[in-house]
């Protein structure tokens, strides 16, 4: 049993964390407003992206010569997972959750006969795919640990290097993760085509009955269009990911603060009975003493 100065201790330790969970909570909660803005703020121009995609696409749907990054090389050997997680942990189950689809994507990928590489973005997704795919697969990460607030030229430079790793022919397809954000209690981790583009060809743009005539012509707004496309996506669900973690993390700390709270009160309770243990012994033992005398 645990002296009453070993419950002490235990009692101001479990107090000093939480009120560091305590205050990682409010700080996460004064960041998440922002995030959450930042990314309902990016969701339409990203959709208005992929409904301009798709009018487009819909007008080459058969054509010989569309670009490549639209309906891909024809190949579906190797596969591409851009991963996107944080730079930081003490957030749930925000990175694992992310982390595991990809993980399961890969290993269904290699059952199949599919060669598989990981581009990670995020320090902890890097780590966990790292330990659990044994780092063989994992070929590029991108790291933001120095940067306070993640801008498009971040989403640009993944871009560009997903880009010219196609062009170089190092992968056939494809594949975003990142977990898009819903409330502060719900992030669904989620897998997104990115090359060859994903394109709804039931998307209608309203064009008020007018007709339009494209000039230059659709490959050449295309072949423009799609790159940018790329980092549009990238950039959206790195914000997601940025109101997903906060989100994440605010929950993770209230609990954590609330089990703190509950563990107090039973060490303050064990204390409180040792103590009075104690004290009835020492009566018992003064009395005991008087009475022989």
């Amino acid at each position: 049993m645990p002296s009453l100065k070993d419950l002490r201790n235990r009692i101001s330790s479990v107090k000093a964390t939480q009120k560091i969970t305590k205050a990682m909570q409010m700080v996460a909660a004064a960041k998440l407003r922002k995030a959450q803005e930042r990314a309902e703020a990016a969701r339409p121009y990203a959709e208005r992206m992929g409904a301009v995609l798709s009018n487009l696409a819909r007008s080459l749907e058969g054509q010989p010569g569309a670009p490549e990054l639209m309906v891909g090389n024809g190949r579906d050997e190797t596969h591409l997972l851009v991963v996107c997680t944080a730079e930081r942990g003490l957030c749930g189950g925000f990175n694992s959750s992310i982390a595991k689809l990809a993980r399961e994507h890969a290993f269904r990928l290699i059952k199949e006969g599919k060669t598989v590489k990981i581009l990670c973005v995020g320090r902890k997704g890097f780590d966990a795919l790292k330990r659990d795919l044994g780092g063989y697969m994992v070929d590029d990460k991108f790291e933001f640990r120095g940067v306070r607030q993640i801008g498009f030229e971040h989403a640009a430079d993944i871009g560009s290097r997903v880009i010219s790793m196609f062009e170089e022919g190092e992968f056939d397809v494809a594949t975003l993760f990142y977990s898009r954000f819903r409330s502060v209690i719900s992030q669904i981790p989620t897998a997104q085509p990115l090359i060859p583009a994903e394109i709804d060809t039931e998307v209608e743009i309203d064009t008020g009955g007018a007709i339009y005539e494209y000039e230059p012509d659709e490959k050449e707004i295309l072949t423009e269009l799609l790159p940018r496309n790329i980092s549009v996506q990238i950039f959206r669900a790195l914000l997601e990911n940025g109101a997903s973690e906060q989100g994440a993390r605010m929950s993770a700390m209230d609990n954590a603060t609330r089990n703190a709270g509950e563990m107090i009160d039973k060490l303050t309770l064990s204390y409180n009975r040792q103590r009075q243990a104690q004290i009835t012994k020492e009566l018992i033992e003064i009395i005991s003493g008087a009475e022989a005398l």
